[in-house]
């Protein structure tokens, strides 16, 4: 009789034989840059906390003020009473500081994004997905069952033929704001303009431009200076902001009709209202230490200055997350674990996160480093190199 996994196991074989398995790892400690793992201290550049708040001590005394009035969980979904006086006074904050007129908050950005999109579109309507995008984004667009439109990744040109061509019902556009594993940022105010052309929403997912770019690290849009019914504003809480969660911030129209329609907002339980006190915590710190964007800007380009003649590419980004692609899966692995043995965690990434032939190492930079760990980064990579 066949093993009611052999299937699974011979597959996973295959995996290994690629170089395509993960393992989780236990990590135990953490201070500042420097997380404890397996029982090891390693200088950590694979962290999306850009701005270092995730232990910042007005976040954790919000948290523990939290827990205190409000218990460690909500017990019910938003609709039925996990929504709170918290979560209320945090979405009129979000909103306010993006500059939209009414915010909705969810448990993640992945939870965010298959509700979003299959809220907005369905059959008969059309949506468009640069072939970047992420996983939550992608997977959303299939949700939805709309039809899906893929466009080469950045293609404006494609975008617009694809529009023009479309007889879709609702039309939309999605797109990451900063994609996650090239750190290059999408050309916002021309993709508006098209969809203000052929009456399309533009969704943006601005996972990793939040708390970072814009005035004050009020996004992307806020950097582009950009504003229109049409746009409807995604970004997470769990990176920049240094706690967990998303947003959506909208018209307010568009914003109540998520809340009705949504359905991983409606049949989820709340996030507990101890979060949502330290995320008002945290936008008031994002707002107020501006010299932690300044920090992270510096260590930008204090890491570009020092690669410039390694033998791997490093694609053009100003942001925090700065790749060097290697190319060959097993050569990203081996340079994962040469910088390992010298204490330091970047992560290999490999398809299919990236395409095939592009494995890399992702560095992410936070202010929590210092110019010193971004130098001992560097002379490490020579040595590997």
């Amino acid at each position: 009789m066949t093993h009611p996994f052999a299937e699974l196991d011979t597959a996973l074989t295959e995996l290994r034989a690629a170089h395509l398995a993960r393992r989780r790892v236990i990590v135990e400690g953490v201070a500042g840059a420097h997380y404890r793992v397996d029982g090891r201290s390693l200088l950590a550049f694979c962290s999306n906390d850009y701005l270092g708040l995730a232990q910042h001590p007005a976040l954790i005394e919000a948290a523990r003020e939290g827990a205190a009035r409000h218990g460690v969980g909500a017990g019910a979904s938003p609709l039925v009473s996990g929504h709170s006086a918290a979560h209320e006074a945090l979405e009129a904050e979000l909103a306010a500081f993006v500059g939209l007129p009414r915010a909705l908050y969810f448990g993640s950005g992945y939870v965010a994004n298959i509700g979003l999109i299959p809220a907005l579109v369905g059959r008969g309507d059309a949506v468009f997905s640069d072939a970047l995008n992420h996983a939550c984004l992608i997977d959303g667009v299939r949700l939805s069952r709309a039809e899906p439109h893929i466009y080469p990744h950045g293609d404006l040109a494609a975008l617009e033929a694809q529009l023009a061509a479309s007889p879709g019902r609702r039309k939309l556009v999605v797109t990451d704001a900063v994609f996650s594993m090239d750190g290059d940022v999408a050309p916002l105010p021309e993709m508006l303009r098209l969809c203000e052309r052929f009456n399309a929403w533009l969704m943006i997912d601005d996972a990793h431009g939040f708390g970072v770019l814009g005035p004050d690290g009020r996004g992307t849009a806020a950097h582009f200076g950009i504003d229109s019914p049409r746009l409807i504003y995604m970004a997470t809480l769990g990176k920049a902001a240094g706690s967990a969660g998303a947003f959506v911030a909208a018209d307010p129209t568009m914003v109540e009709w998520l809340l009705q329609r949504a359905r991983s907002y409606i049949f989820a339980t709340a996030t507990p209202a101890m979060v949502a006190e330290t995320l008002r915590a945290s936008l008031r710190v994002i707002a107020s230490e501006g010299w932690r964007r300044e920090r992270l800007q510096a260590l930008v380009a204090r890491l570009r200055a020092g690669t410039v003649d390694l033998p791997w590419s490093h694609p053009e980004s100003a942001t925090a997350i700065q790749p060097l692609i290697i190319g060959a899966n097993e050569a990203a692995l081996a340079a994962m674990q040469g910088l390992r043995e010298r204490g330091l965690w970047v992560p290999a990434i490999r398809p299919p996160t990236v395409p095939d032939g592009t494995a890399r190492l992702r560095i992410s930079l936070s202010a929590a480093h210092t110019e010193a760990d971004v130098d001992r980064l560097v002379t490490a990579l020579h040595e590997i190199a």
